[in-house]
């Protein structure tokens, strides 16, 4: 059976027709996971002095990434009953967006007030709400544009657009968190 689309594989594959498709995106993704470590490096002297960067980092990264697969899973899942066409994209691409600045507001506020409390620093609450909100905002755009730009390029986006949805959201809330915590913090 030969895919349809590269990279894609489908629930006829074998085991071994399965990993043959999916491991190159691994292998992506472990360069990217690379990549976002390196971004974490650059701000060692913020993580060293305030530690309280490295224990809530996970969190923006985390958010951003589960914002961004939400909205690629709707993108696929649209793309797949194309619902989702070069028509309607646009709408598509603004909805995914406002959806992940509103859920970053939300989140801001309710992590904000975590931090405030857990740690006693507003300054530090400030980071963390600001950062929450850029970088979910980046995921629901994200969301939408890897899936659509992978499908423009002939790769299958239900297997190929976590790798570079969670790049993204991992790169962009690493340097918002951490940049913006060694400009205020430090």
């Amino acid at each position: 059976m030969a895919p349809a689309v590269v990279g894609e594989a489908g629930p006829a594959y074998t085991v071994l027709e399965s990993v043959k498709v999916r491991a190159p995106w691994l292998l992506v993704n472990l360069a990217t996971a690379v990549l976002a470590s390196m971004v974490i490096a650059l701000f060692d002297q913020a993580i060293a002095q305030w530690v309280a960067l490295a224990v809530l980092m996970p969190i923006v990264a985390s958010m951003g990434g589960n914002a961004g697969t939400q909205s690629l899973a709707v993108a696929v899942r649209a793309l797949a009953t194309r619902d989702l066409t070069g028509a309607n994209s646009l709408r598509f691409v603004w909805r995914e967006s406002a959806v992940g600045v509103v859920n970053g507001l939300i989140f801001a506020v309710v992590m904000g007030l975590v931090a405030a409390l857990w740690f006693g620093k507003f300054d530090l609450a400030w980071v963390i709400a600001i950062a929450m909100v850029i970088n979910l905002a980046v995921a629901g755009l994200a969301g939408v544009l890897v899936p659509l730009g992978l499908k423009r390029f002939g790769a299958d986006p239900a297997v190929a657009s976590s790798v570079f949805v969670t790049t993204v959201t991992d790169i962009v809330g690493f340097l918002a968190f951490l940049g913006l915590g060694a400009l205020v913090l430090l």
